[in-house]
């Protein structure tokens, strides 16, 4: 046989089996549609038939606290000086170099190389609450709420700079590709809706430079991709598509799904493929996601004092109106809520600047924290505030560099002491010189007010046992009631 023949001979084959494979998926898509039972919504095509996940872990390690996390990244890297470390030596030194021996052999970002001068904090600080907290006066609403709060001045993180510091902070890991940690909670421990997605992320921007954020922020890593966040938008409608399409009605969808379902069910039971489980789980919350998601953005049953406490109308895209679609969503048993600032990253003009960004924050982080008390919610709610990094004591022109060594967060809600401040940095604010807290140990105490043993919580992928907290982490036990 001739090269000529061979090869069409080899292309009839493939021409019979492709067409072959078509004609029968045809046949088995043309006899779904029309099979009664599906036409009725059979209960064995029915959304019941898709049990909601709920978490491998087959009983928790210790009594929860909480039920859910809404973290407010404030991406850019807040500085600590300007907001939560009050520094008045540092004040002293305004304008002197930098002593050497803070220095000498640390990493610095942009500044390595240059003159390092001290740069006094620029806002002043006011004492708040029975507790007396010190917090930035351009943080005036955050401080009605001091004693809610736990302030921890000694946070530290291993990548300086933006990218890479958020992946730790999300994930565990500086290097891409590991499952975030709301993509950790939802294997553990499943969601507790039906009808909205167990992690939904939000952002908005504003206020100085607005460093991207990208989506494998929020990615399950080599977790099954059912996990994985999802992307609300802050404006418009929230997830695209969610609305059918002029003369499609839910019937006519309900039909096209069951008879995909059923598609999936084969190829589920003939590969056992996970994403194949995903495909089934993510098709029928879609499905009801379009009677859900309208009703969350749907905010005309708010009260006037509550639209006046966050300082919204809703729906207009800013930080305000996404903290109150994270209690609405709190409120819909949604387990991981993340809302994103990108504005903090204030290389020059930090005084200035951090005072506009915070000013787009503050109101509604307060708002957030009394809405969910006065509900009896923010008992059964962690909530985390932070950058993934801080700015250095020495001036950038008139703003500050990157810094690693030191840098503020707080905590409210479950399980955490209010009104309290943990750990601290040196008399400039450069290094954790008490009570280190890394951001394993951040992730460690998360997970254990929620009844876990971060060392327990593993997924083996490639040989070895992983978890959020990699081979460190301590549970910071000296912040918890």
């Amino acid at each position: 046989m001739n090269s000529f023949d061979l090869m069409q001979r080899h292309s009839c084959r493939r021409t019979f089996l492709r067409r072959g494979s078509l004609s029968l998926g045809a046949a088995a898509l043309a006899g779904l549609l029309g099979s009664p039972r599906l036409r009725a919504g059979d209960a064995a095509a029915s959304p019941d038939d898709v049990p909601r996940w709920t978490g491998v872990l087959p009983a928790l390690h210790c009594r929860p606290r909480i039920r859910r996390v809404i973290h407010l990244c404030m991406a850019g890297g807040a500085s600590h000086l300007e907001t939560l470390d009050p520094k008045p030596r540092l004040a002293e030194m305004d304008g002197q170099p930098m002593p050497e021996s803070y220095t000498r052999g640390r990493q610095i970002a942009q500044l390595q190389g240059a003159e390092l001068k001290c740069l006094a904090p620029q806002h002043a600080f006011h004492r708040h609450g029975e507790s007396g907290l010190e917090i930035s006066a351009i943080l005036p609403h955050i401080g009605s709420v001091a004693d809610d709060l736990c302030l921890i001045n000694s946070m530290q993180t291993d990548q300086i700079n933006h990218d890479p510091a958020h992946t730790l902070m999300n994930t565990g890991s500086g290097v891409s590709g590991r499952p975030s940690m709301g993509s950790w909670l939802l294997y553990g421990l499943g969601s507790e809706c039906d009808d909205l997605p167990g992690y939904v992320v939000l952002t908005s921007v504003g206020g100085g430079q607005s460093q991207p954020i990208a989506a494998r922020q929020w990615h399950s890593g080599f977790l099954p991709s059912r996990f994985q966040g999802v992307e609300f938008r802050s404006q418009g409608d929230p997830v695209l598509y969610v609305n059918s399409p002029p003369g499609v009605g839910l019937d006519g969808q309900r039909e096209v799904i069951n008879a995909v379902q059923a598609l999936n069910r084969i190829g589920d039971e003939t590969f056992r493929d996970p994403e194949i489980t995903t495909r089934i789980s993510q098709y029928e919350l879609a499905f009801r996601m379009q009677t859900s998601v309208p009703d969350l953005m749907d905010i005309s049953g708010e009260p006037q004092h509550i639209l006046d406490l966050y300082g919204t109308a809703g729906g207009d895209g800013s930080f305000a109106s996404n903290c109150l679609l994270a209690r609405r969503l709190a409120e819909r048993g949604v387990r991981f809520i993340q809302l994103y600032h990108r504005g903090w990253d204030h290389h020059g003009g930090i005084k200035s600047g951090s005072e506009v960004t915070a000013r787009l924050v503050d109101q509604g982080t307060a708002a957030l924290i009394k809405d969910l008390k006065q509900r009896g919610m923010l008992d059964e709610t962690l909530i985390i505030w932070g950058g993934e990094f801080g700015r250095t004591p020495m001036a950038q022109g008139s703003g500050r560099d990157h810094h690693i060594m030191g840098f503020s967060t707080f905590l409210a809600g479950g399980g955490v002491r209010g009104g309290t401040r943990y750990g601290a940095t040196d008399e400039l604010g450069y290094a954790a010189v008490e009570n280190p807290v890394h951001v394993h140990d951040l992730h460690a105490t998360m997970l254990h007010l929620f009844g876990i043993d971060h060392e327990q919580l593993t997924y083996r992928f490639q040989g070895r046992d992983f978890r959020l907290t990699d081979v460190s982490g301590h549970v910071i036990e000296a912040i918890l009631t």
